[in-house]
């Protein structure tokens, strides 16, 4: 798979962490992220990794900040984007499950690098359920495209 990641500059070390894992995993990285410590604006990154996702130029994409909620916040007004924030590997798998995520969300303060690994690993592995949940995404998705503005 291809993989969109972004980070600000709380998430560089996770980043380059990730980065590494998921090269181990078989994946690709297109890096839209920070590149060093310097205080930024993570908005900017979780636009560029939505847009990423949001074209289907990468099949998902993971964003690292302090809390992993800004960037969660930022990710979702990209039309198509359903980010997640990742707590723990059960509510990871059951936003892959339920809710279709394609974003997941991390917070580089707040989670260790083995919890990180397990939970981007669960991203990765679980499977949409569809079924009543596919229903649900759908008028979410609707919700969206009936209110999206065009540009000028």
């Amino acid at each position: 798979m291809k993989i969109a990641i972004g980070n600000d500059h709380r998430g560089v070390a996770f980043k380059h962490r990730l980065i590494q894992l998921l090269g181990q995993l078989g994946h690709t990285t297109v890096d839209y992220g920070a590149h060093d410590e310097t205080s930024c604006d993570y908005p900017i990154f979780a636009f560029r990794v939505g847009e990423a996702v949001s074209s289907k130029e990468c099949d998902f994409g993971l964003l690292i900040c302090g809390t992993g909620l800004g960037m969660c916040i930022a990710a979702n007004k990209v039309p198509g984007v359903r980010a997640i924030p990742g707590h723990d590997p059960v509510t990871t798998e059951l936003g892959r499950r339920h809710n279709d995520a394609n974003v997941l969300c991390i917070s580089s303060e707040l989670t260790g690098e083995e919890l990180m690994e397990r939970m981007v690993q669960v991203f990765l592995t679980t499977e949409f359920e569809g079924g009543r949940h596919a229903r649900r995404v759908k008028q979410i998705c609707d919700y969206e495209a009936a209110r999206l503005r065009p540009t000028d």
